[in-house]
C-alpha cells in the first residue's frame, strides 16, 4: 500500500468511531497525520480512541453533529490541542432502516436529513473560517450512490447524499480560489455496523446493483477519501468521485 503524505497534517473526522470513519483514521496515521475523532458514541469513541493511539496521535471529542454549539465546542477543542485542522472528512452517517416513502414516519426522515445533511452543513461551516485563517484545507464528504440513483425503500437517505453531494458542489465553488478544496465520494454499500439498520431485502438488493458482484471495503474507500484530502489533489473541487464498483452511470 503506498503512503500518502499527510505528514504533519491535522485530520478531523467525524463518525471516526467505526466503520469508513476509521478506516480513514487508520491510514491517515499511516500516512504521517494527527487526527480528532468526532463522534456521538463517547463509549466506542473512547475504545477506538485507545486503539488508534498506538500508531500516532489520536484526541477525542463526543459530539452530536446536529447542534450548532457542540460542533463548534469540537473545532475549538481540536484546534487547541492540534493547533488546526487541515483536513475535514464527514463521514458520519444513519441510514434511518428502510420503508416506503410514504410508511416511513416523519420524525425518522427528519432525523436522517439532520444527521446525514445539516451536520455537515454545520461542521463546513465551523471549520471553513479556520482553514481560511490557514490558508489551505481540504473537506471530503462521504455521500453515497443513493444519492445519485435513489435508492427504493430509502428515499430519506437518498435525499439526504443527493442534498450532499449539492453541498460539496456549492461549497467547492465557493472556495476554488482560497486554496480550500471541497470533493464528495460516493460509496456503494460497504460491509460495516450500518447493515444493522437495514433489511436483509434491502442489502441483497444493494448487492445486486454492483457490476464487481461484492461489497466496497473500508480501507478501499479510506485510500480514495485520503488522496483527495491530500495536496496531491490540487485541481479537483466540487467534484463526485466514484466508489460503486461499477454501479455508477455518471
Amino acid at each position: 500500500m503506498n503512503r500518502i503524505d499527510l505528514e504533519g497534517r491535522v485530520v478531523a473526522i467525524t463518525g471516526g468511531a467505526r466503520g469508513i470513519g476509521y478506516a480513514v483514521a487508520q491510514r491517515a496515521l499511516d500516512s504521517g497525520a494527527s487526527v480528532a475523532l468526532w463522534d456521538v458514541d463517547a463509549e466506542r469513541l473512547a475504545r477506538s480512541q485507545r486503539e488508534l493511539g498506538e500508531r500516532g496521535k489520536v484526541t477525542a471529542v463526543t459530539v452530536e453533529l446536529t447542534e450548532e454549539a457542540a460542533v463548534a465546542h469540537a473545532v475549538a477543542q481540536t484546534v487547541l490541542e492540534h493547533g488546526a485542522i487541515d483536513v475535514l472528512i464527514n463521514s458520519a452517517g444513519i441510514t434511518g432502516g428502510n420503508g416506503a416513502t410514504w410508511e416511513l414516519e416523519p420524525e425518522v426522515w427528519r432525523r436522517v436529513i439532520d444527521v446525514n445533511l445539516v451536520g455537515p452543513y454545520l461542521t463546513c461551516r465551523a471549520v471553513v473560517p479556520q482553514m481560511l485563517k490557514q490558508g489551505y484545507g481540504r473537506i471530503v464528504n462521504i455521500a453515497s450512490v443513493a444519492g445519485k440513483e435513489g435508492n427504493p425503500n430509502a428515499s430519506h437517505y437518498s435525499a439526504s447524499k443527493a442534498g450532499l453531494i449539492g453541498l460539496t458542489k456549492s461549497l467547492g465553488k465557493e472556495l476554488a480560489t482560497k486554496n480550500i478544496l471541497v470533493n464528495a465520494v460516493t460509496p456503494a454499500a460497504a460491509k460495516t455496523e450500518i447493515f444493522d439498520s437495514m433489511s436483509q431485502q434491502h442489502i441483497d438488493y444493494m448487492l445486486s446493483k454492483i457490476p464487481m458482484n461484492r461489497f466496497l471495503l473500508p480501507e478501499e474507500a479510506a485510500s480514495l477519501i485520503l488522496w483527495l484530502a491530500s495536496e496531491d489533489c490540487a485541481f479537483s473541487t466540487g467534484s463526485v468521485f466514484d466508489l460503486s464498483g461499477g454501479r455508477a452511470t455518471y
